[in-house]
């Protein structure tokens, strides 16, 4: 009996053995899973960063005595968001650990921020030329400007309160209306993109005189105005889902398919397609297209 009950004791030991080491094997399978997604991620928005500054660099070189134009900001401010997003998904690790959980959500949330800043600067451009175009409209370019700054001071600002109050107190609520808060930015995007594309689309359609230039802007506007409305639209609504429900939340580590769907959908594809679609330098001689941001 007493070799019987051995044999029984080592059998259980050796099962337990076995289950400890396909638990860790699994979790460590999961761990490589995950860290190797997000190093894509990371690797991605480096490419886009990169393309965007070679892009700067050869404007700048183009037209140094323009100043900084739209286009010249445009693609730095692309550069700035990739690179920062390139900064984020390659500490990962560290990021979605912080003790505090707000400095994780300003870590994920102000890239995408800065990310609507960027490409309502498109809104603002094309605000300008349609103004500019339309002779019977009586808007002026500085009062957009000033509009463009003001809804973005206003944003940054409601922004930066939530994240101070969740720092002193870490309330389920605040941060439920901080996800949605996000959602209405991008919905903010989307009405802004289905306004002034569109205006500037019809303009450009409805233009007397027929040229290869006149239907290259053409296609530009409208190709640009798809996909921005499109991938702030889906921003909104992945946003605001997630906020109720938490098996689609964005800002933890074990959501790294949802995760790479998300950030290529929505960033990385729509920039580098932006950036292709954009990608013709100015004109050396001074054009009333490119102007000096004062």
């Amino acid at each position: 009996m007493e070799e019987e009950s051995w044999v029984l004791v080592l059998r259980r030991g050796a099962g337990a053995a076995s289950i400890s080491i396909n638990s860790s094997s699994s979790s460590s399978s999961s761990a490589q899973w995950q860290d190797a997604v997000f190093y894509l991620l990371s690797a991605s928005y480096a490419l886009v960063s990169a393309s965007a500054l070679i892009q700067l660099i050869r404007i700048q070189s183009r037209v140094p005595e323009f100043g900084w134009t739209t286009q010249k900001l445009f693609h730095l401010m692309n550069f700035i968001v990739n690179a920062v997003r390139a900064i984020v998904f390659g500490f990962h690790t560290q990021v979605f650990l912080f003790h505090t959980k707000v400095f994780t959500l300003v870590l994920l949330d102000l890239p995408g921020l800065l990310f609507f800043s960027t490409y309502t600067l498109l809104v603002l451009f094309w605000a300008e030329i349609y103004y500019q175009a339309n002779v019977t409209a009586t808007v002026q370019t500085d009062k957009l400007r000033t509009a463009y700054l003001s809804v973005n001071a206003v944003i940054y600002a409601i922004q930066v309160g939530i994240w101070v109050y969740l720092w002193i107190d870490d309330n389920y609520i605040i941060e439920l209306l901080g996800k949605i808060f996000i959602a209405v930015v991008s919905f903010l995007a989307v009405l802004g993109f289905v306004f002034y594309g569109g205006r500037l689309f019809n303009l450009l359609r409805r233009f007397p005189i027929e040229s290869k230039g006149r239907r290259k802007k053409l296609r530009e506007v409208g190709w640009v105005t798809g996909i921005c409305f499109t991938c702030f639209l889906v921003r909104c609504l992945v946003r605001l889902i997630s906020a109720f429900d938490t098996d689609l939340t964005l800002e933890v580590m074990d959501h790294p398919i949802l995760d790479l769907f998300y950030y290529m959908l929505t960033e990385v594809i729509p920039m580098a397609l932006v950036l292709f679609i954009l990608r013709k330098l100015p004109p050396k001689r001074v054009s009333g297209q490119y102007h000096p941001i004062r």
